[in-house]
């Protein structure tokens, strides 16, 4: 059995390559280019699809389960803080998939609101996902028992293993590579400041 965190950590980077993609669709979109709703609609399909059911998936119904289940509490600690933003992530996913569903081309006002919410989102998913990769999963590492590390590991290959979402998960990561191609990502960091090493 693999890893699960590592696994984890490795869905992080394609998840960080697409949304260095949004910035750069958003930055394009901001110097004037005609962005179709569909390229639009694609990102929201795989945040949807990969960032949130796949990956959030297995953090929320598995990893944060078993910390719970260990002693964490889910209500004051980090994983209410990673359950805030996973939730924060879904309101900006869902204005960008409502304009990838719109008609015509893109009004000033759905130009105003793609840019707003990139530029609000892009930094939120990263700057959290450095957060899990910096003190959460390493807390999980500690704080789980040998056996309970060993289940986490059974029940996420058990979600993986699963035919239907495997082929969708795959699907989705050659939309990724679709997507990063077509919209290169501006050069600097994800996010700016020290949000990696805050404590939750």
């Amino acid at each position: 059995m693999k890893d699960p965190i590592t696994i984890l950590m490795d869905e992080h980077r394609l998840i960080e390559k697409v949304l260095g993609a949004l910035a750069g669709l958003a930055d394009r979109v901001e110097s004037g280019v005609d962005v179709p709703r569909r390229e639009i609609a694609r990102f929201a399909e795989f945040f949807r699809g990969f960032a949130d059911r796949h990956h959030h998936g297995k953090e929320e119904d598995r990893l944060f389960v078993a910390m719970e289940a260990a002693g964490m509490p889910r209500e004051g600690g980090p994983i209410a803080v990673m359950l805030h933003e996973h939730d924060e992530g879904r309101a900006h996913v869902r204005a960008l998939a409502a304009l990838g569903e719109g008609e015509g081309p893109l009004s000033d006002d759905d130009r105003d609101a793609l840019i707003s919410h990139a530029r609000a989102f892009v930094p939120l998913l990263a700057a959290h996902i450095a957060k899990e990769d910096n003190i959460l999963y390493p807390m999980a590492r500690r704080f789980l028992s040998p056996d309970a590390f060993v289940e986490l590991e059974r029940t996420c290959e058990e979600y993986d293993a699963d035919t239907e979402r495997a082929a969708e998960a795959d699907r989705l990561r050659a939309v990724a590579g679709e997507l990063v191609s077509a919209w290169p990502a501006p050069d600097g960091p994800l996010f700016s400041g020290g949000c990696a090493g805050e404590p939750m």
